[in-house]
């Protein structure tokens, strides 16, 4: 399968900025790479190639966007706030810019995904912007700023970290009734490197409770690390179950 590649210029970054296409047709999923990663990842780590059935049968089509986590979260050593517009930007392009470019009709909601960092900004943006947003899959996900963000808040922060918000949220939030008629899947392993990642699903499970919104939360066994191995038999398993 021959992705569709694009590069064009985002005027909330005033930078050029990269995406792929992966298919014409289905329920579009918006997916954002790993940690300091780049559009290119989920085909060069076999994510693409696993979910290709899927692909060619027309039931999904996947976009997979370009990160700028090494000048945001990674960034550990920067100014904190300039870090945290910066993600802003990048939260208005991924939004404002290249989400209306590949939508196909107007009232089009999307699917949203992605492993460990992309976990998080899959949930970020879901949680953040429910009326674009049907279906959350995240795997391995962070669900705090804090983790980034240790000795510093702000308000743009606390916009960004869906633990913090949704805690925050009265349970007659207009929000709260949206992400209720969602879907919402959450999944992690219990095996190596899953520590902090498992923490931070079971807070949010509590959360989501506590909220009385309905999430399918999915704990794998203590041999899944967190890795690709196991991320591409995670995404094909869930994605069959959305997509019947």
């Amino acid at each position: 399968m021959t992705p569709d590649y694009h590069k064009h210029y985002s005027k909330s970054l005033e930078r050029d900025m990269e995406y792929k296409v992966y298919g014409t047709q289905g329920h579009p999923v918006l997916v954002f790479p790993s940690q300091d990663g780049r559009f290119y990842d989920w085909e060069d780590f076999g994510m693409v190639g696993e979910l290709t059935p899927l692909i060619d049968e027309g039931s999904i089509r996947l976009i997979c966007v370009d990160g700028i986590d090494t000048e945001t979260w990674s960034q550990s050593g920067g100014d904190e706030h300039a870090r945290i517009i910066r993600h802003e930007q990048w939260f208005h392009y991924v939004t404002d810019e290249l989400m209306p470019a590949v939508r196909l009709t107007a009232d089009e909601k999307f699917w949203v995904t992605g492993c460990s960092m992309g976990g998080y900004h899959a949930a970020n943006f879901f949680f953040r912007r429910p009326d674009l947003f049907d279906t959350l899959l995240s795997l391995s996900g962070l669900y705090g700023a804090g983790f980034f963000f240790p000795n510093y808040h702000d308000p743009l922060i606390y916009d960004n970290s869906p633990l913090d918000f949704l805690r925050g949220m009265p349970k007659d939030h207009p929000y709260m009734q949206t992400y209720r008629r969602r879907r919402i899947v959450l999944c992690v392993g219990q095996g190596a490197w899953e520590g902090e990642l498992l923490e931070d699903t079971r807070a949010i499970h509590a959360v989501l409770r506590e909220k009385e919104v309905p999430a399918w939360v999915d704990y794998w066994g203590h041999d899944v690390s967190h890795d690709w191995v196991w991320w591409r038999r995670q995404v094909v398993y869930f994605m069959k179950k959305l997509t019947e």
